[in-house]
């Protein structure tokens, strides 16, 4: 039988290189339901294209629009996240793919999550803002998240040839960036439009501003540690310029598995769909005689202070994750309008880590509450 799938996000980065999978294996795949926040015109496309049963628009003001333009169809057209919540409840939906940015994605993927649906999660910020409610629930509803990041989709597939071997550590390749090479006085006068300049990968807005900065790395950093239950001092972040390997795990006798691949988020996006088979996806094959050589260096924090502060406050917990994504969701949003420096990002998140209103170990009130407190805050900062 086909895999049923709901895409939270169809029109990112993600969602269209998740289509492209489908697109490719529609005799494995039939989309049940797609959402977007925002952009109408493509949502509807993708609806028609993929015949889909159900289309999300999340902001309620373009919920006419979206009905319109799908009048014809045989589509039926909600509004709101509590309509996403509900859709991806459905017993028509066998996999729900998380590409939603930021914070927004939360509650949606806790409702899959709920209802004991295969999560395959690309969103970064539910599980670094939330970790220990997401896991937890997923374990009392018998749900499974399987990782969409290349890094640690990387991670799972090395982790399947463990065969139970104890773990030592988890390295987490970086590419370093657009700034890798940039000493700390030209990135203090970097703009948005040269750190949307990223080398080798191709994202949206917020991950690349993210990417840029390394905070991108230190929330991996935190997903890792709930999707693999390891300790922050156990996992290793190394800048891999190449981003050829796409992340190793270190076993206790010093034997590395390492997971390799042309940068392409097809691949985890289909092994995760597939899984546990492995599908094509038409990316390109790596080629070791023309690679020549792999090349790795420590991060700099220095330059790069948002890694730093990511390893904090993961080691801090509770609410600590929370808030640093809080900050720096708006720290980002800022600075991709040009309000605010480079380096102004990382101080706003310092600045709103510090005067945090801790909570050792939060419910999902108070991570609601967290976040919102601590954006108002960093909007202050920048206003």
């Amino acid at each position: 039988m086909k895999r049923r799938i709901a895409i939270l996000g169809s029109t990112g980065s993600i969602g269209t290189q998740t289509l492209d999978v489908v697109r490719q294996h529609r005799d494995l795949f039939e989309v049940e339901m797609i959402s977007a926040n925002n952009n109408v015109e493509l949502l509807a496309e993708q609806a028609l294209e993929f015949d889909v049963n159900n289309v999300v628009i999340c902001n309620e003001a373009r919920y006419e629009a979206l009905s319109d333009a799908l009048r014809e169809s045989d589509s039926k057209v909600w509004t709101g996240i509590d309509s996403l919540c509900s859709l991806v409840r459905s017993d028509s939906v066998d996999i729900v793919v998380g590409a939603m940015v930021g914070f927004s994605g939360l509650r949606p993927t806790l409702a899959a999550l709920e209802a004991g649906k295969i999560v395959a999660l690309a969103n970064k910020e539910t599980l670094v803002a939330a970790g220990v409610v997401v896991t937890r629930t997923m374990r009392e509803h018998g749900a499974v998240i399987l990782p969409v990041d290349s890094e640690h989709s990387a991670i799972f597939q090395c982790l399947l040839g463990a065969q139970g071997n104890a773990v030592e550590k988890i390295h987490l390749t970086a590419s370093g960036g657009p700034f890798r090479t940039w000493d700390k006085l030209r990135i203090s006068a970097a703009t948005a439009a040269d750190a949307l300049k990223h080398p080798n990968w191709d994202m949206g807005a917020k991950v690349t501003i993210d990417s840029a900065t390394m905070m991108n790395k230190g929330f991996e950093v935190i997903e890792a540690r709930w999707l693999f239950d390891v300790a922050p001092k156990d996992i290793h972040v190394v800048v891999h310029p190449e981003s050829i390997i796409h992340s190793m795990v270190e076993f206790e006798d010093g034997a590395v598995i390492a997971q390799l691949g042309c940068p392409d988020m097809r691949e985890p996006i289909g092994f995760a769909l597939s899984f546990p088979a492995r599908i094509t996806v038409g990316n390109k094959k790596l080629d070791f005689a023309a690679l020549g050589k792999l090349t790795f260096e420590e991060p700099d924090l220095d330059r790069f202070p948002n890694l730093r502060l990511a390893y904090e406050a993961i080691e801090r917990g509770g609410n600590a994750p929370c808030a640093l994504n809080a900050a720096n969701e708006v720290a980002v949003a800022a600075y991709l309008k040009g309000k605010i420096g480079f380096y102004d990002i990382s101080r706003i998140n310092e600045k709103c880590l510090a005067g945090l209103n801790f909570a050792a170990d939060p419910s999902l009130e108070d991570i609601f509450e967290t976040n919102a407190e601590v954006a108002r805050i960093a909007d202050g900062c920048i206003n």
